[in-house]
């Protein structure tokens, strides 16, 4: 069929945009994401949405990631080390990596004051008050370390393995093997701040080299959820559904000349998921039907926390309405980055985030979902025992402190131990990639067995034939041995 105009020209002068070709499924297509081939269009469509069956019964049905951007410095936070007060203004013994100008090897004992909280005994400092109170419900690893020191570089070997762009995200990973259970919701769902983007930007969330269904969906914190999902001006029923249809015709055409475009045949899908989105999405982020208490326990009556806790509460609502897989970054930037000053630049991140991620935990449990949603808070990095500018602390790649909750893993846990500085991870220490295998495993999915052919290899999420991964079954409850 010779068609008299392309198809960028025929979306050109009709004026539609996403939203208005998405609704062809809300006017009667009927379709649901990942069909082998469409009923309609016969334009094939490379990998679904669907629900997938796991290698082995899971105990976490999905995710939430709380990306702490910046580095959160262990010492100052959860691992607290008297060293640092009896030696303070002394070298370290052993001498430190140094990485940005004003870094002097003299030990810096924390400005911030220590209690121990719960019935595990876990060490929190006066910075983090809400979390204090939940650390019976969390499990905390002292011993990661990674491979890079650079902000962007740690991000990335978090989230991918790599300290390089060019590999999918553990979100991404995670919705490929898995798909999800709302058909009208994305698999993968990204909370960031309406004022702008962390370090890294939508690199965070990014499908690298899988098919681009699977890469995070932004959705906004402020006014509607969703940006250009309805159409500006709708038209009356009969004639969008009649320009829908034409253009639905264009679409098959286009895509049957080019077989195997994964981006073209993804764009149609999200075409399709976006339509069911346009009932769904506002419904499931309209906080208002939330009690006050509710309101008031995320923190949304205060101005300094109000974002945040909009943003985690979304996430609680977003995976009790079956989405797989919800990321939650912090203010733009990177925010836990604090080379000049620990205990001020710390109090106003920590003030903003606390609250939100504690009364995430404490909802969850409440409605019996924790059991089932595995919550994780990381920064890409630690900071070092050494003082920079007086008062803050530089970039440390081998030790940090991050936490989870439920999804099978031991509540009221404290694993692994740092050196008595907090320099470096000595005592069941676990890399990201463990970590990344771990969570994995949690959700059903062996690790070596998730697997995506790329440039003549197979890749997994833990890139295991390079780092060796293995689970940590000391981590969780039901005890694993598996590699």
């Amino acid at each position: 069929m010779m068609l008299p105009i392309s198809r960028r020209e025929m979306l050109g002068i009709s004026g539609f945009g996403l939203g208005q070709l998405a609704v062809a499924d809300l006017l009667g297509t009927g379709r649901l994401p990942g069909a082998e081939l469409s009923s309609r269009t016969s334009v094939p469509v490379h990998g679904n949405l669907r629900p997938r069956i796991t290698h082995f019964p899971g105990k976490a049905k999905a995710v939430i990631q709380l990306i702490q951007n910046g580095g959160p410095s262990q010492m100052d936070l959860f691992d607290p080390k008297p060293m640092l007060s009896k030696l303070a203004g002394k070298p370290h013994p052993d001498g430190v990596e140094i990485h940005q100008p004003n870094n002097v090897n003299a030990l810096l004992p924390s400005p911030l004051k220590f209690g121990k909280y719960g019935e595990c005994g876990m060490d929190v400092s006066e910075a983090l008050p809400h979390t204090a109170r939940i650390v019976d419900d969390l499990c905390f690893i002292r011993s990661m370390h990674t491979e890079h020191n650079n902000h962007l570089e740690g991000l990335n070997m978090l989230l991918t393995c790599k300290i390089f762009p060019g590999r999918p995200v553990m979100g991404a990973w995670i919705s490929y093997a898995l798909g999800t259970v709302n058909q009208n919701l994305p698999a993968y769902v990204v909370l960031r701040d309406p004022d702008g983007y962390t370090v890294g930007g939508q690199q965070l969330w990014a499908n690298a080299y899988l098919p681009a269904l699977y890469q995070g969906v932004e959705f906004s914190t402020r006014g509607a959820p969703i940006h250009h999902l309805n159409p500006a001006n709708p038209l009356p029923a009969g004639v969008q559904r009649a320009n829908l249809d034409f253009l639905q015709e264009l679409n098959a055409a286009h895509v049957s000349g080019r077989p195997g475009e994964t981006e073209l045949e993804s764009r149609i899908e999200n075409f399709e998921l976006a339509a069911r989105m346009q009932l769904e999405a506002p419904r499931v982020l309209d906080l208002s039907s939330e009690t006050k208490t509710t309101q008031k326990l995320y923190g949304l009556d205060n101005p300094k926390t109000a974002k945040y806790g909009t943003r985690c509460l979304m996430a609680r609502r977003l995976v009790e309405a079956g989405v797989r897989f919800v990321q939650v970054t912090t203010s733009p930037g990177q925010p836990w980055d604090h080379h000049k000053d620990i205990q001020d630049g710390m109090s106003k991140i920590a003030v903003e985030t606390d609250q939100g991620a504690a009364a995430l935990i404490t909802d969850l449990n409440e409605r019996g979902l924790l059991d089932s949603t595995i919550v994780m808070w990381a920064g890409e990095f630690g900071r070092l025992p050494t003082t920079q500018n007086g008062l803050g602390r530089d970039h440390n790649r081998n030790a940090f402190t991050i936490w989870f909750a439920g999804g099978g893993f031991q509540p009221g846990l404290l694993y692994g131990e740092t050196d008595e500085f907090g320099y470096k991870s000595v005592v069941d220490r676990v890399s990201v990639a463990d970590m990344i295998a771990t969570v994995c495993h949690q959700m059903g999915l062996d690790h070596k067995r998730v697997q995506f052919p790329h440039n003549g290899r197979l890749e997994t999420p833990s890139d295991v034939t390079v780092t060796g991964a293995k689970v940590v079954g000391d981590l969780l409850t039901n005890q694993v041995t598996q590699a």
